[in-house]
């Protein structure tokens, strides 16, 4: 009788403690709009602003916790406040959400009962050992944000989400770069950008999103911004294993020199040389056929030719169609035609309407837009081709015009091949040694040689501001050494980037048709200083998941 009555005391005892179990987690809600607003303040900590709206089902618990999770234990517990619908609320530390760290708010006599709706309000005023420096570029600092989300199991529908992440003031609008949205972001993964209170502020919103989701989103900005002992970089001791093995803690150390040293040198390597890659990657994405019917020009932009090659090519053409002359060589200066001649290019219009600056950072900015206007109509013709066949296709006709020069029977016949053809000669990256090789006597200037080199014509007064015919040197046409004539065009092409272009030329125009990539992760340490919330990124913010208890 007494084990019958025992195991009957535990059959009921279990009962009432499965139903009080079930009682306690019986939580269901729609959260129907989320918005936050995360601050990155000068002095390099984080503000984060929350503001919950939840809808509570009919026949639910009371929703009494709300359980907010926080990115590290950097926080100050004192800076933390919350509401609900304006009435203050108690904030504690018993936060029983995922994670390490997070707080509870105790919505005591504002709890919001079955049926009813509230919104609450957290703000936490101050989070350090939030940025890291950019796995892109050590000169940027990152950081990425997951918002607080709720189990699965108590949320449901869809969630209006905003999260706003204010950068720190002073920053320029062509200086931070985003993040693409994680986590299966429904909406578009790109932000749109505003300034507020002199702060860019990037803005992903989404009407379909789900409040049981973990999102992630971020930014990068230039570390100056910021001072610089805020930004956690890591230690080369960091994740070191020592050994007592002398030789393997010499082949970490290689290791970590390796990764270290090495690896920031080399990606200042690679990305001057991504500064350089002008051509946008949309132009590579594969169509079908050759796109036939290219200048000269717009295939030196398909091989991703370097820009000052490029405007050279302009120069000689504008000249070749008697629309402009050279004045000066030192500083470059043009005499543009005045009408201009019938069957110019867009971009040479452009071209000649620069010249028509007097000052040159005018003059080099006009130049810029020219080269970003003439970069995206290149774009826009390749669509539905096939780069590889393209490329190939221009370059058989670069190495086709230097055959048929070679095998020119005279130095006249072979010079006035190469008048004809001489941007399409210029497609070739080794375009000195080929033109050293093939010229082996004299070469005759081109005609128009005269209206491009003011050494080769003898300026009559009165036609400044005019387009000059060339001036016969001798009775004919003047002659150089084949090595000096292909040296003239070099030195030629050179002095027009540093004199015209300026060495800052070709990554401005690089800063408009193919910009930085965005960041998809901040660099650093994973885990972002021990946050359990599944987010493998540097400065993670993981706001990790509540929602009852």
């Amino acid at each position: 009788m007494k084990k019958r009555i025992l195991s009957f005391l535990m059959v009921l005892a279990l009962a009432f403690g499965l139903a009080a179990g079930v009682s306690a987690q019986n939580y269901s809600f729609t959260l129907e709009r989320e918005v936050v607003n995360v601050y990155v303040n000068a002095d390099g900590t984080m503000s984060v602003d929350y503001a919950f709206t939840f809808a509570n089902a009919a026949g639910a618990s009371p929703i009494d916790f709300v359980d907010v999770g926080l990115p590290n234990g950097g926080y100050e517990y004192s800076s933390i406040e919350a509401d609900v619908d304006g009435s203050p609320v108690t904030i504690s530390r018993d936060y029983q959400g995922s994670g390490s760290y997070g707080v509870a708010v105790e919505l005591g006599s504002r709890a919001i009962g079955p049926g009813q709706r509230g919104t609450v309000n957290v703000r936490i005023g101050t989070i350090r050992r939030m940025l890291f420096p950019d796995d892109n570029d050590q000169n940027y600092a990152s950081m990425n944000f997951s918002p607080t989300w709720f189990g699965s199991q108590f949320v449901r529908g869809n969630s209006n989400i905003t999260v706003r992440i204010h950068l720190p003031p002073g920053i320029q609008p062509e200086e931070p770069r985003y993040h693409l949205a994680k986590g299966g972001w429904p909406c578009a993964k790109e932000p749109t950008a505003a300034i507020s209170d002199g702060r860019i502020v990037y803005t992903w919103q989404c009407d379909d999103a789900k409040g049981y989701t973990q999102y992630t989103f971020g930014a990068s900005f230039p570390a100056q911004y910021v001072p610089e002992g805020v930004i956690v970089r890591p230690s080369i001791w960091d994740n070191i294993q020592i050994d007592e093995d002398a030789v393997f803690s010499f082949l970490f150390a290689c290791c970590f020199g390796g990764i270290f040293f090495g690896g920031p040198i080399l990606g200042a390597v690679n990305e001057h040389k991504r500064k350089k890659q002008y051509l946008p990657p949309k132009v590579s994405i594969e169509g079908h056929g050759i796109k036939r019917g290219l200048t000269a020009v717009e295939a030196a932009i398909l091989m991703g030719q370097p820009l000052e090659k490029v405007m050279t090519m302009v120069l000689f053409g504008v000249i070749k169609k008697n629309a402009a002359e050279v004045l000066k060589r030192d500083p470059l200066q043009l005499a543009v035609a005045n009408p201009l001649p019938e069957g110019l290019r867009e971009y040479e219009k452009e071209f000649l309407n620069a010249f028509k600056e007097s000052k040159e950072p005018a003059r080099r900015k006009a130049l810029q837009a020219m080269t970003v206007s003439l970069i995206k109509s290149v774009g826009e013709k390749m669509k539905g081709f096939s780069r590889k066949e393209t490329l190939e296709y221009y370059k058989s006709i670069n190495d086709r015009a230097w055959a048929q020069i070679a095998a020119a029977g005279t130095p006249e016949m072979q010079s006035q091949m190469f008048e004809e053809a001489i941007e399409w000669t210029m497609l070739d990256k080794n375009y000195d040694d080929r033109a050293r090789r093939t010229f082996r006597g004299p070469v005759y200037v081109p005609t128009w040689w005269g209206r491009y080199d003011p050494v080769y014509r003898a300026p009559a007064a009165g036609d400044v501001g005019k387009v000059a015919s060339p001036v016969p040197m001798g009775g004919g046409r003047a002659s150089l050494p084949g090595a000096d004539f292909a040296a003239s065009v070099m030195t030629g092409t050179q002095n027009f980037a540093q004199k015209v272009l300026g060495g800052s030329f070709t990554e401005g125009v690089t800063k408009v048709t193919n910009p930085v990539p965005v960041s998809r992760s901040s660099g650093g340490r994973s885990g972002g200083g021990g946050c359990a919330c599944a987010c493998a990124c540097a400065g993670c913010a993981c706001a990790c998941a509540g929602g009852g208890r």
